[in-house]
């Protein structure tokens, strides 16, 4: 085990030495995004690293797994498709609908596309109906040296399946020996009338990781020098980060809210458990304070965009750099560069 341990930290060392040193950054590797039916399967440097589901058979689309560059999976796994675990068939904290990186709203004009119908016994009485994000088109699938894309529309569908809005997923993988990215583009569009994102606490881009890597036993940090939940649930920051031991390999995954985006710095729904999310809109369900909220209106044939970086990198957040890594993400942003 110690020769393991050794091992595997040594290969650590090798992938940061380059970063910490600020030399060069290693090369970008190849992309390629393959369609099979209702998913795209995306590999990076000819490995596997998620699958982009948009079956309509689930309520919502999302990729799974998430994994490093090394391979190892840092995302929780299950449910697949509307099944669940035999071992968590009773076991109502389970949360499904926290699939491996989606994004969703608890309350869009009074209907909920957080949770989803098909999980309802895990719910217990729900206040409100389920919504569906129902696929639609897909298109700018593309596949490159060094990166690859895909671009999806969807539908807004309340209970009864009546169109409330659309909304226009992008994503753009990209990676080299040490890291993963993902760059996320959601917006949504009130082409069927207005759309009033609501003041909740269940939003809205979000990533369940793997309990590896849940704090404890795996540590939590914002940018703001904030550890843990207690510090970080519905603070704001520029970026939060995820990190911890998987088998032998330390490894993190973070999430950069672009500077470009609506409230920036942005609301986090980051809990110890292992649920990471991005909410903006939370204000009041965060503060619990009657006077504050967080609901925004989009007025018919507007639209409202957000744009987040998904980062997974080999150590903890000081190791990777992750100051360094944010603040050249955000000088491109603002640049009007990348997504």
């Amino acid at each position: 085990m110690t020769v393991v341990r050794t091992v595997s930290q040594l290969i650590l060392i090798g992938l940061l030495v380059p970063r910490l040193n600020g030399a060069t950054a290693p090369a970008s590797e190849p992309v390629k995004l393959t369609q099979h039916g209702s998913q795209i399967d995306v590999a990076i440097g000819d490995r596997p690293f998620t699958t982009y589901y948009f079956d309509p058979a689930q309520a919502k689309p999302y990729l799974q797994p998430l994994r490093a560059a090394t391979g190892t999976v840092v995302s929780r796994g299950f449910p697949v498709g509307n099944d669940v675990p035999a071992a968590h068939v009773k076991d109502r904290s389970l949360e499904p609908h926290q699939r491996d990186l989606y994004f969703a709203h608890g309350d869009i004009n009074g209907v909920n596309f957080w949770a989803e119908e098909a999980f309802g016994r895990f719910y217990g009485q729900q206040s409100m109906p389920f919504g569906r994000t129902t696929f639609r088109k897909l298109d700018g699938v593309k596949s490159g040296n060094d990166s690859g894309s895909a671009r999806a529309e969807f539908a807004l569908e309340g209970a009864g399946k009546e169109v409330m809005g659309a909304e226009i997923q992008e994503y753009t993988f990209s990676g080299d020996r040490a890291t993963r990215r993902i760059d996320c583009v959601f917006t949504i569009r009130a082409d069927h009338g207005p759309l009033t994102i609501n003041d909740t606490k269940e939003g809205t881009f979000a990533i369940r990781v793997a309990p590896e890597l849940n704090s404890p036993p795996g540590v939590m940090v914002n940018s703001r020098g904030g550890t843990g939940e207690p510090e970080i649930w519905g603070k704001q920051a520029e970026w939060v980060d995820y990190s911890g031991t998987i088998g032998t390999e330390q490894v993190g995954i973070a999430i950069f809210d672009s500077p470009r985006n609506f409230r920036h710095p942005t609301t986090w729904h980051a809990r110890g458990y292992g649920l990471f999310s991005v909410n903006p809109f939370g204000l009041r369900a965060f503060t619990d304070n009657p006077k504050a909220d967080g609901s925004h209106r989009i007025e018919p044939d507007g639209s409202l965009t957000l744009r987040y970086r998904v980062l997974i990198h080999p150590g903890d957040a000081k190791q990777a750099n992750l100051a360094d890594d944010y603040r050249r993400y955000a000088e491109e942003a603002r640049a009007g560069g990348g997504r």
